[in-house]
């Protein structure tokens, strides 16, 4: 017995996906049925809407000049996260059923890493807004006054981490050295990263729920303090709303998210007694429909984003219809009276807006 046990502990790097699937009890689809084209085809359509939808806010965000402060710019970040994870479910969906099969580890490793990444950067975008919102607001503000590149360098460092969590069990943390390690729902992936995995993110759930409870609280007090006629009512009915949108963007992730978690906790703890390949699919839908929430959000809570949205489609379409109109950032941008904006005339008829009074390094008012 001992023997055995220090046979399968011992590092074998000859087997392919295809064991590691049949030593958890996965089971690999042999032949495509119509339940997996329609899973396909339905998950690529969405995947299709994830990315359209997300790099519409990312180009309303670079384009707006009321959006260029650090906590825009951490939303769009955030949009850049659920944009790679549509591409993640992408290649998830192109090397899913009986493809899973040709995989070399390589590229069931890469498969694996994407959807980490996608879902640390995102992680870590919404701790870095509810650090901002919690410093920015308990002082007082609407906007943070970090500079643009305290907020580039912030942006970067959240990626480098995702790039890093989502490689290390490729590079050390998984089960072929261990065969008794492995997990059910991700096979080549050690159980004991699971369990950090999901204790990491759940933990820090809570960590930004308590700051958002936190904040809501010393808001709604300030609030009631306020003078229901004078301008810092308005300030504060501002950040309140502001305040909102961003709890129902993390409201919304974590609802999506906190099932797939739980289960690559089971996963971890119980291994095959869990059951966890049962929901697995269910949680999976769940987490990529996630990334089409925010857009919506976005829509729905904020006049300002959905008036740049609709002059981004009206610009699209025009343009498509006809290439003489003369298109002007003036309306969606709102100007405050001493801001002038000068719209230049280029090849295409194609307006581009530069803004006169523009500084490199500090962030431009809006009217509140």
């Amino acid at each position: 017995m001992a023997t055995e046990s220090s046979v399968w502990t011992t590092c074998d790097y000859s087997h392919n996906v295809t064991f590691f699937y049949n030593w958890v009890g996965k089971k690999i689809s042999v032949v495509w049925t119509t339940q997996d084209f329609v899973v396909i085809g339905l998950g690529l359509t969405v995947c299709l809407i994830v990315v359209l939808a997300n790099l519409l806010v990312m180009v309303a965000i670079s384009m707006n000049h009321r959006f260029h402060f650090p906590i825009y710019y951490l939303l769009g970040n955030l949009a850049a996260a659920d944009l790679f994870a549509g591409i993640a479910y992408v290649n998830l969906m192109l090397h899913t059923g009986p493809w899973t099969r040709t995989l070399s580890k390589e590229q069931w490793y890469i498969r694996g890493a994407l959807i980490d990444i996608s879902l640390t950067a995102s992680v870590a975008n919404l701790l870095a807004v509810a650090v901002e919102r919690h410093q920015t607001i308990i002082t007082v503000q609407l906007h943070s006054k970090m500079t643009k590149r305290r907020v580039v360098l912030l942006i970067v460092c959240i990626w480098a981490v995702s790039i890093v969590m989502g490689l290390i069990p490729s590079l050390f943390w998984n089960c072929e050295c261990d065969l008794d390690d492995c997990s059910t729902v991700a096979p080549l992936y050690s159980r004991r990263f699971l369990v950090f995995w999901a204790v990491l993110n759940l933990l820090t759930f809570f960590v930004m729920a308590a700051m958002y409870t936190r904040i809501f609280v010393y808001v709604r007090y300030q609030t009631r303090q306020a003078s229901q006629h004078s301008t810092e009512m308005r300030h504060k009915q501002t950040v309140l709303n502001l305040m909102k949108t961003i709890s129902m963007v993390l409201g919304a992730f974590v609802i999506c998210w906190m099932p797939g978690l739980v289960i690559l906790l089971l996963d971890g703890l119980l291994g095959k007694a869990s059951h966890a390949n049962t929901f697995e699919k269910f949680c999976l839908v769940i987490a990529e429909c996630n990334s089409l929430i925010n857009p919506i959000i976005y829509t729905l809570r904020d006049a300002e984003m959905r008036r740049t949205f609709k002059w981004i489609l009206c610009c699209l379409c025009r343009r498509g219809a006809d290439r003489q109109t003369k298109l002007s950032l003036v309306e969606i941008n709102s100007p405050l009276p001493e801001e002038t904006l000068g719209c230049i005339q280029k090849l295409e008829d194609q307006a581009v807006c530069t803004e006169t009074n523009h500084k490199e390094d500090s962030w431009t008012m809006p009217g509140v």
